[in-house]
């Protein structure tokens, strides 16, 4: 790194310090108002990342060495806080659907009994951890990205048919990987035997 590099190195830090301790504050106050109390601080912390990466767009910034005027930066950077909480909802949003559409397929007999026991889904992502990595994304895909097995099989290298196919097999492993976890204890053996009789849930394929 050249001299003249490190320096402009230095006076980046130093601005982002100086906009960083303006500003920290009053956008996790901004947050705490819009976000769950959980998120808050991965959305302050994406949103310093940007302000940290688009330091030189940040309106009203002045050299080094400068008082900085919050009046005049506080605006702008609200609008960033604005867009990645815009961008965590939107990533919720998809995660919701991504557990939805899962649990839809693969659990519908626990959901038919009406249990509940699982409000974190932590069966749904110990059955997905279960598959192999390519259908585990073939999966994730066709569940979060909502993507048909034609565009899967653009991203995969696959071809349709085999994305067709793997996405049956795994949807089929999922169900029975679920089912012994979410089974009640009354009958649970024969659940289970009902549910692995056809060897889904132990193909290995």
């Amino acid at each position: 790194m050249t001299e003249t590099e490190q320096r402009a190195a230095r006076d980046q830090r130093a601005r982002f310090e100086a906009l960083a301790h303006v500003v920290t504050e009053p956008l996790h106050r901004y947050l705490l108002r819009r976000a769950d109390a959980d998120q808050v601080d991965d959305i302050l912390s994406e949103t310093l990342l940007v302000l940290w990466r688009r330091i030189e767009d940040v309106p009203g910034l002045e050299a080094p060495g400068h008082a900085l005027d919050p009046d005049a930066v506080l605006p702008w950077c609200y609008g960033v806080a604005r867009g990645c909480l815009a961008n965590a909802r939107r990533a919720d949003r998809r995660r919701r659907s991504l557990l939805e559409r899962l649990t839809w397929t693969a659990s519908g007999t626990a959901r038919e009994r009406g249990e509940t026991g699982d409000p974190d889904h932590t069966a749904l992502h110990a059955a997905l951890a279960q598959l192999r990595a390519l259908d585990r994304e073939v999966v994730l895909l066709w569940a979060y990205e909502e993507l048909t097995p034609s565009r899967i099989a653009e991203v995969t290298g696959l071809s349709a048919n085999a994305v067709s196919i793997r996405l049956h097999r795994a949807k089929k492993r999922l169900a029975a990987q679920l089912e012994r976890k979410t089974a009640p204890r009354p009958g649970h053996e024969t659940d289970e035997g009902q549910e692995t009789g056809t060897g889904n849930g132990r193909s290995s394929r």
